[in-house]
């Protein structure tokens, strides 16, 4: 048996092409993470796309011609939607052509030429399209007041009472729960015979009931944190309670405060529709949403345009709100969407 040398030329590299490099990656922020991920979601980024785009014609739209909420012109009652750009155009076009079963109605009314209504007119003669953006910002208005009163009032509450607990958070309990059992018609009922009805006895009924699903949510997040080791150690170095829970407790769930926000968007925008359907809601001749259904409703059959507008948008706005929260709630909790 004679020995083999062994030499350099006998060995090769497995994958020489391949070898296995260290890499430095940059170091990003959470709130990098978070917008990163939120821009991957195409549909939350036409969520909120189109919030923006309503949002800022409910703040120009009723200022693109020279009608108001409130001007009445019986001669042009009744009037379909006309749009003279886009008229010809087919399928699309037929809604907009100003006719009613074949009837160019503005000519049978001897309408001047030039004058036309994009959204068609109501029974009064009043633009429905300057009427439909009125509606879309008062009921932004109380969308957004309704997200102060949760982050204010809700979160608030939720977090002393989930932090305390004992006698404390059994007492501010039995209230919410008291409280919620009060049906919100019957509130904004009784609350329109002591205060003027419309927006403010709305903003007053969410202020009573509108945040405790915000502070249930809170109070879950705090009790499942403030047995964490890091509450244990600001205890330990004299923190007091209150700087806990808003230094420490506070910014560890803010992502599921701004998620709950973002979801009772299109729940106070429903009831502000459904109270004002149901006649609770702005009086006349101020127009929001659901007034604007409401009207609508009584001459579908013969307008039907005149409640189709307003329920697009209406649709539009809470299917928008609804696809941005989902987009919040996948970015700041990843884990999330894979359960």
């Amino acid at each position: 048996m004679t020995d083999r040398i062994i030499n350099q030329d006998d060995f090769s590299f497995v994958q020489k092409d391949k070898r296995l490099k260290d890499e430095v990656y940059e170091s990003t922020s959470y709130l990098k993470d978070v917008t990163t991920a939120f821009m991957k979601n195409k549909g939350a980024l036409v969520g909120f796309v189109v919030i923006v785009i309503i949002i800022i014609m409910a703040i120009i739209g009723p200022g693109l011609n020279e009608h108001t909420y409130k001007s009445v012109i019986i001669e042009h009652s009744s009037l379909p939607p006309l749009i003279p750009a886009i008229k010809d155009f087919p399928i699309i076009g037929q809604f907009f052509d100003g006719t009613i079963k074949g009837i160019d109605m503005y000519e049978k009314k001897g309408i001047a030429d030039g004058v036309y209504y994009w959204f068609g007119t109501d029974t009064l003669g009043r633009d429905l399209f300057t009427r439909v953006w009125s509606g879309a910002r008062i009921s932004l208005i109380i969308a957004f007041t309704a997200v102060i009163i949760d982050i204010f009032i809700g979160m608030i509450y939720g977090l002393i009472s989930g932090y305390f607990g004992g006698k404390i958070d059994f007492f501010m309990q039995r209230v919410a729960e008291i409280l919620n059992g009060i049906p919100t018609l019957v509130m904004v009922t009784l609350l329109s015979m002591v205060l003027p009805k419309g927006i403010i006895s709305i903003i007053v009924a969410l202020m009573i009931t509108g945040w405790i699903g915000m502070s249930r949510i809170a109070r879950a997040q705090v009790l499942k944190l403030k047995e964490q080791e890091y509450i244990l150690a600001s205890k330990t170095l004299g923190a007091g309670d209150f700087a806990i829970i808003f230094k420490d407790i506070l910014p560890n769930i803010f992502g599921q405060i701004i998620i709950m926000s973002m979801f009772s968007i299109p729940n106070a925008i429903f009831t502000e529709a459904y109270l004002s359907f149901v006649g609770l809601g702005v009086p006349a001749p101020i127009a929001s949403l659901g007034s604007l259904i409401s009207e609508g409703y009584k001459t579908i059959t013969i307008y039907p345009y005149m409640i189709s507008g307003v329920v697009i948008v209406l649709a539009v706005l809470m299917l928008s709100f609804n696809l941005f929260a989902d987009g919040l709630r996948d970015a700041f909790d990843p884990k999330q969407k894979q359960m």
